[in-house]
């Protein structure tokens, strides 16, 4: 274990290449999506002796950005540390899936043999897709990805949802992902629990109603896939340097469209392909997220598009007066240390911090 003052207080951190009985880790989004969470994953899924790498959140509403040897991989379902063959993936029963999505992913990516889904995993089916895109609540107020996520949790909630086990196409890759991962870890093992969403698109805590169907923080997560909140060592909380949001809800500090252009700013949602809404970094929303999440370590990406002078760099030493102003400014507010810091698109391009 490590220790750094902040905020006048010592705190102890755990760090990932600390000796301990296992490594449970989860990774989170900090505001509202599209954070990059899936770089971090691929990051530590390459560092890592990951024996396992389970999927947590709602289901193929949001998507996840991988880059491995020059491919573009954009997933919904199959965990973004995939590449790492070393390590078994799973979905778990807290998740919904697509069954044509999760199989064209298992197709694009080469996981056959190794991917996992929990008996209990909801399954959306084509009339959740119609009841979501139909529905003008969801569609025009909440504004729905039309992925027939909440249609299916609404499902679940009646107890009528059918799930994994009742479909013929997924008996290959049945399993109890609780038993497995709990095995995984109380044998010594490396585990890796990936979140989707973020923190403020909560069903609980989030800007309700523009929100998900389901609560997306760290404690969830460990239900969705499983474990209990006990066996989780770190809690990786991931932000990007300016704040985005696809669709509607509130975002504090909204920049006009023509402004957010002329910043480098402008993106497209990886599921939807709608423009994001942008606005500069909100430190109390990051402040919240950290309590909700009980963070202990967190991720910073899109520093080369905030501070250009930081595009491609890759050690702690290069990092400008300024862009060290705005982390030691999230650092103060959050109480917990920045670890990681993407400089570029490059899966090389992140500096890790020795904190």
């Amino acid at each position: 274990m490590d220790s750094r003052k902040i905020n006048g207080t010592e705190r102890t951190l755990f760090t990932l290449t600390q000796t301990t009985s296992h490594v449970t880790i989860i990774v989170s989004g900090g505001q509202f999506g599209d954070e990059g969470k899936g770089k971090i994953v691929s990051y530590l899924a390459r560092t890592m002796k990951l024996d396992a790498i389970a999927r947590a959140g709602t289901g193929p509403n949001a998507g996840h950005t991988v880059v491995h040897q020059n491919k573009t991989y954009k997933l919904r379902l199959i965990p973004s540390g995939f590449f790492n063959e070393n390590a078994q993936l799973f979905i778990g029963a807290g998740v919904l899936i697509n069954i044509e999505t999760l199989l064209k992913e298992i197709k694009e990516t080469g996981v056959e043999g190794r991917i996992y889904v929990d008996f209990q995993t909801g399954v959306i089916e084509q009339h959740h897709i119609e009841r979501d895109r139909k529905d003008d609540h969801l569609k025009n107020v909440v504004g729905s990805t039309g992925s027939g996520c909440g249609p299916a949790n609404e499902d679940r909630a009646k107890r009528v949802l059918r799930l994994a086990r009742d479909f013929e196409a997924l008996q290959p890759y049945l399993t109890n992902v609780s038993d497995q991962l709990n095995d995984i870890i109380d044998n010594g093992g490396e585990v890796l629990i990936e979140g989707s969403q973020a923190t403020h698109l909560s069903l609980i805590h989030g800007t309700y109603p523009y929100v998900t169907s389901k609560d997306v923080t760290a404690s969830t997560f460990a239900a969705d896939v499983g474990i209990g909140p006990t066996k989780v060592d770190d809690v990786i909380l991931v932000f990007k340097a300016f704040t985005t949001r696809v669709g509607t809800g509130p975002l504090n500090g909204e920049l006009p469209e023509e402004e957010v252009k002329r910043r480098g700013w402008t993106e497209y949602g990886t599921v939807t392909g709608r423009l994001r809404r942008a606005a500069p970094f909100d430190f109390s929303l990051a402040k919240k997220s950290v309590r909700l999440n009980g963070a202990t370590l967190l991720a910073l990406t899109k520093m080369d598009i905030v501070f250009p002078e930081m595009a491609g760099k890759r050690k702690e030493t290069d990092i400008t007066p300024e862009a060290m102003d705005f982390i030691t400014k999230i650092e103060d507010v959050a109480g917990v240390p920045i670890k990681y810091i993407s400089t570029g698109p490059s899966s090389e391009d992140l500096i890790v911090r020795a904190i």
